[in-house]
């Protein structure tokens, strides 16, 4: 479970939190809407309808490889029958759903739902309040792609910046004095090749050949973390390059250096707030 974030809706904060890449809401907090007191019996009631049980066995059947058929038929039997009430966590026990989650904790708490349930939960507590949420959502999913657009283009141009300390690292150790532009132009790109390489596993050339109908190039496409260990790649590569290492060793010490840094970038809780 990774970062968390809040919405109101109609005056209730909501929790959200990021779990396995989906979107996950809190239906406790939804609940609250319709009795704050008793958020638990709230989510009971509507668990236990028919209609309720019927679209969740879809979606676990849709998503979850592990859920356990034969005690959700045994459930839909249920439901319906005098004194019939299903909590989320019998729901979570008998079938092995994931689209229900039982948060534990004072602080933050309580029963989470994928957004595709939650937006059904919303349904039953109100069509008003399913429609502020869905507007609240777009609102906050908008505002983060906002965010990373700014954070990828920034880390974008700090690339081209090292560039810069590249090349002239290139022009100073590696280039001979009197060639022609083209064949300088060569080198240059043999360099940013090199790069390319030890951070994507392909040259500029390949990444286009597998990819004919994209615009731009390699680096257009690369992720934020890639971005920054490619800014950090062209200062180590300039230094290697005014060391005198030749471009077969520094090779090896790039690829092993994109590596590390790839692994502690994507493990990296402040990266994870920019994503």
């Amino acid at each position: 479970m990774s970062k968390k974030e809040k919405i109101i809706v109609n005056g209730t904060e909501i929790i959200l939190f990021s779990h396995q890449k989906d979107d996950y809401i809190s239906l406790t907090d939804m609940a609250k809407f319709k009795n704050a007191e008793a958020t638990g019996l709230v989510i009971a009631h509507w668990l236990s309808t028919r209609y309720t049980v019927d679209f969740l066995g879809i979606w676990e059947r849709m998503n979850n490889p592990n859920f356990n058929v034969t005690e959700f038929g045994n459930i839909r039997n249920e439901t319906g029958t005098n004194g019939f009430i299903l909590s989320s966590k019998q729901w979570i026990a008998k079938t092995n759903a994931i689209g229900i989650i039982a948060k534990p904790g004072r602080y933050g708490g309580g029963t989470f739902a994928h957004k595709d349930i939650a937006f059904e939960f919303a349904s039953w507590l109100s069509p008003e309040f399913k429609y502020l949420l869905i507007i609240e959502f777009q609102r906050l999913k908008e505002d983060e792609q906002r965010r990373l657009s700014i954070e990828w283009n920034l880390q974008r141009t700090l690339s081209k910046i090292n560039y810069r300390i590249h090349t002239d690292a290139i022009k100073d150790e590696i280039i001979p004095k009197i060639i022609t532009k083209e064949q300088t132009m060569f080198v240059y790109a043999n360099e940013a090749d090199l790069l390319n390489v030890a951070l994507f596993g392909k040259t500029a050339k390949q990444w286009r050949e597998q990819n004919p109908d994209s615009e731009g190039n390699i680096r257009d496409y690369a992720s934020l973390e890639q971005l920054v260990v490619l800014s950090n790649m062209e200062s180590i590569n300039a230094l290697l390059i005014r060391q005198g290492l030749p471009q077969s060793e520094r090779l090896v010490q790039l690829n092993s250096t994109a590596i590390t840094q790839m692994q502690s970038l994507v493990s990296n809780r402040e990266m994870k707030k920019l994503q």
